[in-house]
């Protein structure tokens, strides 16, 4: 058997195209704030042009196409997801909520034996 390990090799091509992905991005959100006096669509536009530019920027790059199948990949197995009924979500909620309950009555009773025991027995210290 052969343990040989893989690396995928990057220029540095790919990583000033992802570096410049980035900087784009960046410049999409600080353009976001930058419009605060302007529409809202001339500032969404900011916004979604600048970080098309870097999703195409980044589709150049191996790593940034790694990245990108990557998340596709997370959204397809997110929609395999079964997400609970709203019924099954209000009784999960509603036995999460009685358990909380149930945990600081015992928690404060806890604390007020601990309490009464070395402040009234052991120290005396209680009038």
């Amino acid at each position: 058997m052969s343990n040989q390990s893989v690396q995928t090799v990057s220029t540095s091509n790919d990583k000033i195209k992802v570096v410049l992905a980035i900087a784009i991005a960046i410049a999409g959100v600080i353009g976001f704030y930058y419009l605060s006096d302007k529409p809202a669509l001339v500032r969404a536009g900011a916004l979604v042009a600048g970080l098309a530019f870097a999703v195409l920027i980044l589709w150049t790059s191996s790593t940034g196409r790694d990245f990108l199948n990557f998340a596709k990949e997370a959204v397809r197995e997110t929609k395999k997801v079964v997400w609970p009924t709203r019924r099954e979500a209000a009784q999960i909620t509603g036995i999460v909520f009685a358990f909380v309950l149930v945990m600081a009555i015992f928690l404060w009773g806890t604390d007020k034996t601990l309490e009464f025991l070395l402040y009234d027995v052991i120290l005396g210290i209680r009038k």
